[in-house]
């Protein structure tokens, strides 16, 4: 069994690969944290429950000191009885008072994983996984809580999540729900957090933690390109191969907020879930509330192994759709070579290109629906521009399926235009507020997704579009951010419940096209990378990493990114430096070796290409279908990241699964003056095996490969690369 209770001393421990995680039920009734790290052989764990009896630590009525709620380390802190730290659940009786005291009630250890209703959530067989369930109640509300904790046979991860229901017999009202939280009796870490903005999302920032609270968070109802859902406590000095590093990631794509505080004992508490600003839910007599799936993880050996089971647990329990472990088709987005200005020659000028190079799909982006010629109008009119194409999508479609080539369509369902039709007939499906104006970003509006009636709308107009066109592929977009969030049908009590439905209802829209369409692939986008989250890879197996596609700083991008999502969720395309701002002129060849880190693609008008630069998209198509696999399903090491030092090179390499191949990668973004060669050791390989690289002429053994490392060709300019493909030779 995975996970252990020991009864007499009331301990629970949770064997997840090569990790253990340990808590025990105290005399109070508490459930109280012993342990998270490297895997134990025993159950004799609760000499590591030490309350820390402390000055002003009131005790509950009748009861030792060592119960004072804040003298002991938590799994789920109670809230207004005397834990003064971050709480993870405030319920406000009808009384009015938010006091919220839940304590053991019963357990229950199953196989397998249950679903969370209308909600994103990992996943694994009866053999893969076990879950237990461990129900704590608030005995003056009779509100409980039901906390699950998942084990996986091969990660050292812990998947958690919260389940709240009112037992009692009056309504609540649900202030704040967190979905999971970790107690350390220490603060020797360091807070490793992704932040950003439009453009360079998910950079990577590294601080010493300081007593009282640190936080990130959205609440721009999406989860933003200014914060990630994600973050993790470090030990000083780690690195990519070496220290202590405990991951922390929220499976939600709307408002989060992830905390973390060191009191005055020094002792660290850490959470991540719903934001609870503009949060609220009632609860009536038996109805029930679900949070979202938050996944611990462990690594003792520094953060390439903490990534490496993200990617793991990712790939294999989180992402469902049919398009995880198949080829990804090479494709042509029309956007950066057309934006708005296209007809449907033009479409099939680029895609008779596209066709003739080995190029298997082209995605028409936005400017095909409505009246679109700019941004200013057409959202939320999910019907074919017939000035620009005149024989509709299904004729277009038709068109390039006779050319060899698969069909895609960008959308942006959630979206509306005060200039649409959809507008005209429901100016109130939008969100907005009564007396207040109706704030547009990219000259537009949100759609009130937490309607039904709104996405059943739009699911029909989709599915028309879908139903008659072979349609195999959707880049989803969402170009702005939520203001004037309320909702015309809820009441003005539950009116904080609009930004938790509107992402139920985009989850639901998702969900219905897969069940419709299952081999739909989808791309999520929002502005780029402003939806990158664990909670939409349950739906889109990719997502577009950032709208910056250029290069070099894409290095950047794709290095943070990857720190929690593997290669094979992150769009990243070749496009044309004339349509970069920087109009950096990095050469094509770097341009896919950059790209060839995702799911690999192009963004530029392939009737513009000149001889030497087609020349140079068959060789990198060549190199995709040789090497896609590695990518897709390969152990990513991140080797060396000068971003910014002069002759620095940033080099990663991708190992299969077998440990039999390797592709290494390598940019040096800006050169030195009479640099000379750099070596780089290699990781991740069979120590004993004999590893050929033809482009280098010769063989190494991978003990010598990861020890004195290889050195890589001179790269002697701005923005020059190379790749090199390493094969175990045969016996």
């Amino acid at each position: 069994m995975a996970i252990s209770f020991e009864p007499q001393k009331r301990v629970f421990k949770l064997d997840s690969g090569n990790a253990t995680y340990a808590f025990l039920i105290d005399s109070g009734g508490y459930p109280s944290h012993l342990y998270f790290g490297p895997k134990l052989e025993t159950l004799d764990l609760d000499y590591l429950h030490r309350p820390m009896i402390r000055a002003f630590s009131p005790v509950p009525e009748g009861r030792p000191a060592e119960e004072a709620p804040d003298a002991v380390l938590r799994e789920f802190a109670t809230h207004g009885v005397g834990d003064y730290a971050l709480s993870s659940a405030v319920v406000r009786d009808a009384h009015g008072n938010t006091a919220t005291d839940m304590r053991y009630r019963s357990h229950r250890i199953l196989r397998g994983k249950p679903k969370l209703p209308g909600l994103p959530a990992t996943f694994g067989s009866e053999e893969e996984v076990e879950t237990l369930e461990l129900t704590l109640a608030d005995e003056a509300t009779g509100v409980e809580f039901i906390l699950a904790y998942s084990t996986f046979r091969e990660l050292p991860v812990i998947a958690r999540s919260v389940r709240v229901v009112n037992r009692g017999t009056a309504t609540v009202q649900l202030e704040k729900i967190g979905s999971a939280l970790l107690d350390f009796d220490h603060c020797e870490f360091e807070f490793l957090q992704l932040w950003g903005a439009w453009g360079r999302e998910r950079v990577t920032e590294r601080t010493p933690l300081r007593h009282g609270i640190q936080a990130i968070a959205s609440n721009r109802g999406l989860s933003s390109h200014q914060h990630n859902p994600f973050f993790a406590l470090v030990e000083p000095g780690s690195s990519e191969r070496f220290g202590w590093v405990y991951g922390m990631a929220l499976l939600y794509s709307g408002n989060f907020r992830a905390e973390v505080e060191v009191d005055q004992g020094n002792r660290t508490r850490a959470q991540i879930g719903i934001n609870p600003e503009d949060f609220e839910w009632e609860l009536t007599p038996g109805a029930e509330f679900v949070a979202p799936e938050a996944v611990l993880v462990f690594s003792d050996s520094g953060l390439g192994a903490m990534s490496r089971a993200f990617h793991d647990l990712f790939r294999n329990h989180l992402i469902r759709s049919r398009w995880r472990d198949r080829k990804r088709p090479l494709l042509i987005n029309n956007w950066e070579g057309t934006f708005f200005d296209f007809d449907q020659e033009k479409i099939l000028a680029i895609a008779r290109e596209a066709a003739a190079l080995g190029l298997e799909m082209l995605v028409l982006d936005d400017g095909w629906f409505g009246v679109r010629d700019d941004d200013r109008s057409s959202l939320g009119d999910w019907f074919v521009y017939e000035r620009k194409l005149p024989s509709g999508i299904d004729g277009l479609a038709r068109e390039i399926n006779r050319l060899g080539l698969k069909f895609g369509l960008w959308f942006e369902p959630e979206m509306i235009s005060r200039r649409s039709r959809l507008y005209e007939q429901h100016p109130d499906w939008c969100l907005h507020l009564p007396d207040r104006g109706r704030s547009e970003g990219r000259n537009q509006l949100v759609l009130d997704m937490s309607r039904p009636e709104v996405v059943d709308e739009v699911f029909r107009q989709m599915s028309e579009l879908l139903d008659h066109a072979n349609i195999e592929y959707i880049k989803w977009d969402a170009n702005r951010h939520l203001t004037e969030v309320g909702s015309a049908v809820l009441p003005p009590g539950r009116q904080k419940e609009v930004f938790h439905r509107f992402v139920l209802g985009t989850y639901d829209l998702h969900e219905r096209l897969l069940e419709r369409y299952p081999e739909l692939l989808i791309e999520g986008c929002s502005g780029g990378g402003g939806r990158f989250d664990a909670g939409m890879l349950y739906y889109a197996p990719q997502i577009w990493t950032s709208d910056n596609t250029d290069a070099i700083d894409r290095l950047r991008i794709q290095y943070g990114t990857s720190l929690v999502y593997p290669g094979s969720t992150m769009g990243a395309h070749v496009s044309d430096c004339r349509r970069h701002p920087e109009n950096r002129q990095t050469p094509f060849p770097t341009r896919g070796v950059v790209a060839m880190a995702g799911t690999f693609g192009y963004e530029l008008d392939l009737t513009r290409m000149n001889e030497e630069e087609r020349a140079e998209i068959r060789r990198q198509v060549r190199w995709y279908h040789q090497y896609h696999h590695l990518v897709e399903q390969g152990q990513l090491y991140r080797l060396r990241s000068d971003f910014d030092t002069p002759g620095g090179y940033v080099v990663w390499a991708y190992v299969s699964p077998d440990r039999r191949e390797v592709l290494l990668s390598a940019v040096q973004p800006r050169c030195l003056l009479n640099e000379i060669p750099r070596r780089v050791r290699l990781d991740g390989l069979a120590p004993e095996l004999r590893y050929r690289c033809d482009e280098l002429g010769r063989s190494f053994l991978g003990n010598t490969l990861m020890n004195a490392g290889v050195e890589l060709p001179l790269l002697v300019h701005d923005g020059d690369s190379c790749q090199l493909y390493f094969h175990a030779e045969e016996e």
